[in-house]
């Protein structure tokens, strides 16, 4: 099943024009920065935006045409808002409760049961919205959402005002919504961080616009959209095995393509999976083992490609391990001392410190 959008919503100095189909399973992180049209978008796919041209169907249903057009409360839609459209004179209860008796009659495998076990939602049921904190509320508002029983959740930056803990603490609730609850998400956000953890597709959004969009291992590796993921957070995810733990330097040993990682102690389980982020940054080269370093990650790789920026110091180099893929950012004054080319053997080193453990992902 597809979510197919044609669409165009002018503004005036601005305009928006997007043409895509998005598979519709999963999380799909839609990214970009403040401005570029990814609210506007989410609120037409909604069906709140009426003024929008063009076309859009999902599994089979024109939700909008030349001649057409099915109104937001139709269209089996649930929506997170950044700020929880919660009635504050309703208890959690009474809350949930609303969404969850008007739509009894919708056959789904969403239930009432199933929704407050999944976020942790038992213990807020008796309490008051102006008692709760915003972490809170945000789980009692993706609650309500899921309790109207839609085909398709969208989230406009959930999250944005919720401090680190708080959304380490959500995200994961989120990034399980698609299995849980068969429930394709497309999840409104500018935090590279947060598409590390929860997105399986990644649709990058510029200037109102859909400037590409894939699996988001592919998109993160490829240096080509570094000007509009991020340069500086620019990396790569890799999959992962928790081997081992070390309580008494708080380390944690992975295996990864058959090679050993140490990264800051996790909460985790020997055996279980986790998908880590690596900034091409915190990657350095060797043509030679090094000796008598304080970095523990030190691993043979082999050079795949080479992208040299020659408006600045830098260049990009991406590099295999096994079937894994690692960027690197180096000088180009140290690819020409090294002499580097695409099929050279090196070792890629990373510190322990440097695996971004904010953004794991135990789904694996």
């Amino acid at each position: 099943m597809t979510l197919n959008i044609s669409i165009k919503r002018n503004f005036g100095s601005f305009q928006l024009n997007v043409e895509q189909a998005f598979v519709s399973n999963g999380v799909t992180a839609l990214f970009g920065p403040s401005g570029c049209g990814k609210s506007t978008l989410l609120r037409i796919i909604a069906g709140l935006e009426t003024a929008a041209q063009g076309e859009i169907s999902y599994q089979n249903l024109n939700w909008q045409t030349a001649v057409s057009f099915v109104p937001a409360w139709q269209r089996g839609i649930g929506f997170v808002f950044q700020k929880p459209q919660l009635f504050p004179h309703l208890s959690v209860q009474g809350n949930l409760s609303f969404a969850n008796s008007r739509s009894k009659h919708i056959k789904s495998n969403i239930n009432w049961e199933k929704v407050v076990a999944a976020l942790d939602l038992a213990p807020l049921l008796n309490r008051q919205i102006a008692a709760l904190s915003g972490g809170e509320r945000q789980r009692v508002a993706i609650g309500r959402s899921l309790l109207t029983r839609p085909k398709l959740m969208l989230m406009d930056e959930p999250l944005s005002a919720l401090d680190m803990k708080r959304r380490a603490a959500i995200l994961p609730l989120i990034r399980d919504l698609p299995r849980i609850f068969e429930l394709p998400v497309i999840y409104v956000t500018h935090e590279i961080d947060e598409v590390a953890q929860i997105a399986d597709r990644l649709a990058l959004m510029q200037n109102g616009s859909i400037k590409a969009e894939g699996p988001v291992e592919s998109i993160l590796e490829n240096p080509d959209f570094d000007d509009l993921t991020g340069r500086f957070e620019a990396g790569i995810l890799v999959d992962a095995t928790i081997v081992a733990h070390d309580q008494t330097y708080h380390l944690t040993t992975l295996n990864c393509e058959s090679q050993q990682l140490t990264m800051p102690l996790v909460p985790m389980n020997e055996g279980d999976k986790i998908r880590l982020r690596i900034r091409a940054r915190d990657v350095a080269l060797a043509t030679e083992r090094p000796q008598g370093l304080s970095i523990r990650n030190v691993f043979p790789v082999t050079i795949f490609s080479m992208n040299a920026d020659n408006e600045s110091a830098f260049a990009e180099v991406v590099l295999t391990f096994g079937s894994t893929k690692l960027r690197a950012r180096i000088t180009r004054a140290s690819v020409a001392e090294l002499n580097l080319k695409p099929g050279m053997a090196m070792f890629a080193l990373v510190k322990s410190i440097a695996f971004d453990n904010r953004s794991l992902d135990t789904r694996l």
